[in-house]
């Protein structure tokens, strides 16, 4: 069965705590969320289906030895395990970016899942599956989109109740694109010494006038 891709590329990750590495991206379509503040939206539909295999010789064709499989949300396609196993056997550093929501236990333990927590301004917090966090293991990390000072209070109270194994460098709270000012957000976390790690999605910044992948 093939996998239903948006696309495939090359770029500097910009987020996570890789941010500034070169990375390979394999995004996949379909997300069963809808977060008001979503800026992948062209993922929810378009697509064309690739094999594991096929996937495999296009990424063999960069030196990049770092591959991100995101979406959409990857996890709605049941093959997306199977090609991040396929990938590690490969020698690729592999990191799966997830919106919480489906079960993380069928993910290959050596990929690094980042996973996102979803605050009340993303109009998705209902779906948080909680059972989840106790499946990250201490290379794992967790995000948190702050639009506002509401959800910046939601993720600091949930940052207190993450297993004590979540390294506080691997908590990355991350201001919403054109929401909040980094700056602001910035403060909040000095002010009240959060145990977590502040990130923009530096690749707005390289490319501000660039939406898809480059």
């Amino acid at each position: 069965m093939a996998l239903i891709i948006n696309e495939i590329f090359s770029s500097i990750q910009g987020e996570s705590t890789f941010a500034g590495l070169p990375f390979l991206f394999v995004r996949l379509t379909g997300c069963n969320l809808r977060c008001r503040y979503c800026d992948t939206r062209y993922a929810y539909e378009e697509g064309s289906a690739w094999e594991i295999a096929r996937i495999l010789q296009h990424l063999n064709q960069f030196k990049c030895r770092r591959v991100t499989v995101t979406g959409g949300e990857p996890l709605l396609q049941a093959q997306t395990p199977d090609l991040i196993t396929a990938l590690l056997g490969q020698a690729y550093i592999v990191t799966l970016e997830t919106n919480g929501s489906l079960d993380i236990s069928r993910v290959d333990p050596r990929c690094i899942k980042i996973l996102d927590i979803k605050c009340p301004s993303s109009g998705m917090q209902a779906h948080n599956l909680e059972k989840n966090w106790s499946l990250l293991t201490n290379e794992d990390q967790v995000k948190f989109v702050v639009a506002d000072q509401i959800d910046f209070e939601f993720a600091r109270r949930t940052t207190a109740a993450l297993p004590c194994h979540i390294r506080p460098g691997n908590v990355l709270f991350s201001p919403a694109h054109g929401l909040l000012a980094p700056r602001l957000l910035a403060q909040w976390m000095m002010e009240t010494q959060v145990e977590g790690r502040l990130q923009i999605q530096l690749h707005k910044y390289i490319w501000p006038d660039i939406q898809r992948g480059v």
